[in-house]
Parts: C-alpha cells; structure tokens; sequence
C-alpha cells in the first residue's frame, strides 16, 4: 500500500487542470470546496488505475478512440477554463445563498467530469501498475488491493494539502486577487486543453 499511497500522492502533486481547478475553488469556495475537486480526483484516479489492472489501456491504442477521447476531453477543459475566466469578472453570490451552499457538489461533479474525461489519466495508470507489477509490487489480489487503496488515499492526501494551503491564502485574499487567481487558473485550463487536443489531433 506505501507504493500506491507515494505514487498517488505524486502524481496528483504535478501541475496539470485538475491541480489548477482544485486550488482556485479552494481559494473561491475554501476548504470544502477544494476536498470535494480532490475527491472526484482521487475517485476517478483509483478507478483508472483499476481500469489500468484490468488492461483496459489497450483501448487506447485505436487510434480513432483514443483521438475522440482526447478531443472530448479538451473540450471539457475548455468550458470549464471559458467559465472559470468569466467568473473573473461576473457578480458573486451572497454568503449563505443556495447557490454557495451547494458549491462544494457542484465542484465534485465538476472534478469528476474533468479527471474522468482525459484519457491520459487512465494511459498513466496503466503504465505506472505495470511497471510495479514487473518489480513485484501489486502481483496479488492483497497486493492490488492495496495499492489501489494507497493510490486514492495518497492523491488524497495531496488534495487535502493544497485545498488547506489555498483556503488559508483565499481568507486573505481581495477581490483583485482573487479575480487575478480566476484569470491564472482558467487561462491555465484553456491552454492544457488545446495541448490535449493537439496531441489527440497528432497522435491521430
């Protein structure tokens, strides 16, 4: 389990959309909001490291799916950066609105949309369980089991730590601040997403 709990935790440590989305709604929303992108995260994670097991990245080398799974899921990047600059300058809710209340599920769904529509995550996966399968780290039930449990709990862990560090900095943050922290993220999601799909298009 310590092999799955250190690589979940740094692979949801590299900076990529996910990292972005998560520490902007920690920063907007606070803590809650940013445990509910990291467990959407660490949800989809562990089961594409599942699907990974399985030997279900084999799909991935049809090039015509892997190239509509690619573009599918740059497209999902976009809209969500799109709607993360112009939240940058629309009017924000009162505290205590309904809309605010619900931020945290809708931030989840958000998080498990955006993870769960990039194939690359479960490319990685598969790739990461085969190299410690080959160094006879998860060759059990017992040990899959709990390499799986250790990579959700790992990208967790990592989840939990900049969700906290983000919501200590949005309590001290203005509006300019954090209207700059809304243009950095969603610029941020808008350029992985036409990265995504450009490769999607190469590897075509």
């Amino acid at each position: 389990m310590s092999s799955g709990l250190a690589l979940g935790f740094l692979v949801a440590a590299q900076v990529g959309p996910i990292w972005l989305l998560c520490a902007r709604t920690a920063l907007r929303q606070g803590l809650l909001g940013g445990l509910a992108v990291g467990l959407g995260a660490a949800l989809v994670d562990t089961a594409y490291a599942s699907l990974g097991v399985a030997g279900m990245a084999r799909l991935l080398e049809l090039p015509t799916l892997r190239t509509a799974l690619g573009l599918a899921g740059a497209a999902v990047l976009l809209v969500i950066g799109a709607r993360t600059l112009w939240s940058a300058w629309r009017p924000r809710p009162a505290e205590g609105s309904d809309a605010r209340a619900a931020s945290p599920l809708r931030a989840f769904r958000v998080s498990l949309i955006a993870t769960a529509s990039n194939p690359l995550t479960i490319a990685t996966w598969a790739a990461i369980f085969a190299a410690t399968a080959a160094a006879g780290v998860a060759r059990s039930l017992p040990g899959v089991v709990g390499f799986l449990g250790g990579v959700g709990a790992g990208s967790m862990t990592w989840f939990a730590i900049l969700s906290g560090g983000m919501a200590l900095l949005g309590r001290h943050f203005g509006r300019p601040a954090l209207r700059a922290a809304d243009l950095l993220a969603g610029g941020g999601l808008v350029c992985f997403a036409v990265l995504l799909g450009w490769r999607s298009l190469q590897a075509g």
